[in-house]
């Protein structure tokens, strides 16, 4: 279960980490900053289908927006749960209402429970998510993304990890699971329908622990996976 206090400020913490992303990448916290150590800031995600040509038109929104955005099953099996959170991670629609600290908020909602790698992982989101400004240009092409996972594994260095972690370092049920795919973006470019992929791969670090629900400790930059 999780700490009601753990969860009570997920969008105030969402916005500060966004705010002072750079200084946490910096000094890294967590199990994943332990096991990998102090990383770079990962490139930003690429604007809309297209990064020049004349303006875009205005977004067409679907008349029916979602109530919610979908939440992440829960899942007591590693594998089947780190594909769920690689898909709601990369999985967003500009026109559907929702803001980049919405979609945030589906992650953080299966985080840590004890509460010690929420922020770290709320850096770690917001690294994967449109900026505010990118945002609102990738909204006036009404830009969708969606993703196509080819392949999940734990990386062969995750085994050096657990050898290595002192007693108590890592959570009970602890594993890691690198997710390789394509990254898929439509929208609208002066009244065409366009879309983009591109190919990428990342680490989300988890844990299962025995007879309970798996949840969420960090990610790895994008493109900079365990091997």
């Amino acid at each position: 279960m999780k700490l009601p206090t753990a969860l009570r400020s997920r969008r105030t913490l969402v916005a500060l980490i966004t705010a002072s992303i750079a200084v946490i990448l910096v000094t890294g916290v967590g199990v994943y900053g332990i096991i990998i150590g102090s990383r770079e800031s990962a490139a930003p995600i690429g604007p809309s289908p297209s990064s020049t040509g004349p303006a875009a038109q205005p977004s067409r929104e679907s008349p029916v927006q979602p109530s919610r955005i979908p939440t992440i099953p829960h899942s007591t099996v590693a594998e089947t749960f780190a594909r769920g959170v690689a898909t709601a991670l990369f999985t967003w629609d500009t026109g559907s209402g929702f803001l980049p600290l919405d979609y945030a908020e589906v992650i953080l909602e299966v985080a840590d429970p004890t509460g010690t790698e929420q922020p770290g992982l709320a850096a770690d989101i917001a690294t994967y998510m449109p900026t505010q400004d990118a945002w609102a240009q990738l909204r006036q092409c009404a830009t969708s993304q969606r993703l196509e996972i080819t392949s999940a594994h734990v990386p062969d260095t995750w085994a050096n990890a657990l050898a290595q972690a002192r007693p108590g370092q890592l959570p009970a049920g602890a594993a890691a699971f690198t997710i390789a795919g394509i990254r898929h973006r439509s929208g609208l470019w002066n009244g065409d329908q366009v879309s983009a992929k591109q190919e990428f791969a990342f680490t989300v670090f988890i844990a299962c622990p025995p007879d309970d629900s798996c949840y969420v400790l960090r990610l790895s930059q994008l493109n900079n996976p365990l091997r």
